[in-house]
């Protein structure tokens, strides 16, 4: 029998070929998931309002902890403290000291909360390269190709938010950023709208902080995905 040839059997090849490549490639890619503990600068546009704010991120789950730091354009500062054991803390402090304390009952994001979602391909963003996911039409997620650090994620109801920095590993020592002050755990007249859970106290804001109620409800929501 005669033996084929390379020239005989290379068209045969430069069909098949290319079907087995795609083949290699077939699986989506997943989201990296975050490590346990970083800190991250966002740039966040709150399009609903037409406001703008920027909040440092400290996530660090062996600690059992989530400290978020909330500058509005001149504004008080907004802390956000939270607990694995599902307990939040919102408040300012100096002479607009105010105290929100909120139980959640459901503990901090897990590294994974984006397994799951649904990837949406390759897409340009501020000049990075990014695989897309979204989950359950509440969060679109950017991630760039080369690096797989996050680069921006945005809200269903239009919050984008922009990564400026993202260190892994990084922590918060400093406890007066994340311990609640006395104030949050002093008595106070019941609002009437909370059931007792907001702690005002002299030379408090009369109304919730700015940003309070919008930071409440993503709180709500974003529970809903861990």
């Amino acid at each position: 029998m005669e033996r084929l040839s390379l020239y005989s059997v290379f068209p045969l090849l430069t069909l098949l070929l290319p079907s087995a490549m795609i083949g290699l490639h077939c699986s989506d890619p997943a989201p990296m998931p975050w490590p346990e503990r970083f800190h991250a600068l966002l740039y966040m546009n709150l399009t609903a309002t037409g406001e703008l704010m920027v909040t440092d991120i400290w996530y660090d789950l062996p600690r059992g902890r989530n400290v978020h730091l909330m500058q509005r354009q001149l504004d008080d500062l907004l802390y956000n403290v939270e607990w694995e054991n599902g307990t939040s803390f919102y408040y300012t402090l100096g002479s607009t000291r105010y105290c929100h304390p909120k139980q959640w009952g459901i503990g901090l994001p897990r590294p994974d909360w984006l397994a799951d979602s649904t990837y949406l391909g390759r897409r340009y963003t501020d000049g990075f390269l990014c695989h897309v996911w979204t989950k359950l039409d509440f969060v679109w997620y950017y991630e760039d190709v080369d690096t797989r650090r996050p680069v921006r994620w945005d809200f269903f109801d239009g919050v984008t938010n922009y990564v400026m920095t993202f260190e892994p590993g990084a922590s918060l020592n400093d406890s007066q950023l994340w311990q609640a002050p006395s104030h949050c755990f002093s008595s106070g007249e019941d609002d009437g709208n909370d059931h007792g859970n907001k702690h005002d106290v002299q030379g408090a804001h009369e109304s919730n902080p700015k940003g309070l109620d919008m930071k409440a409800i993503f709180d709500l929501n974003f529970r809903r995905l861990i």
